[in-house]
């Protein structure tokens, strides 16, 4: 039978049972138009980001 040859530490035990919990990247809402987007990018609806307009968007 295998058995460890050293104690697992409680960070490495730690890191390997974090992996289950990732639940992946969480959409938010852009406070201007309600649009779902990514955090920390900028709203593909609107152009706005932190709520200061950086891109340019075509109004269709």
């Amino acid at each position: 039978m295998a058995v460890p040859k050293r104690k697992t530490s409680r960070m490495q035990r730690r890191q390997r049972k974090a992996a289950n919990r990732y639940k992946g990247v969480q959409a938010t809402f852009c406070p201007n138009c309600n649009a779902p987007l990514v955090p920390h990018r900028v709203c593909t609806a609107c152009g706005q980001y932190a709520g200061k307009q950086v891109l340019a968007v075509d109004a269709e």
